[in-house]
């Protein structure tokens, strides 16, 4: 059973990218990683923001 989009969640786990991306002592190795993960995570919540407008418009 595939888990339910957390879009709060979501955006905090990239704001938590962003700290850690931001911190000199983070690895050019770590970076490339959380780079990979936050545009993972920004395309899932277009995906679901889509979704959203699409749910809302065939309602109204």
């Amino acid at each position: 059973m595939e888990e339910k989009f957390d879009y709060s969640k979501a955006m905090a786990e990239l704001e938590a990218i962003a700290v850690k991306v931001e911190d000199p002592k983070t690895s050019l190795d770590d970076i490339g990683a959380l780079v990979k993960r936050s545009r993972e995570l920004i395309s899932s919540c277009r995906d679901y923001l889509r979704s959203v407008r699409e749910t809302v418009e065939k309602e109204s």
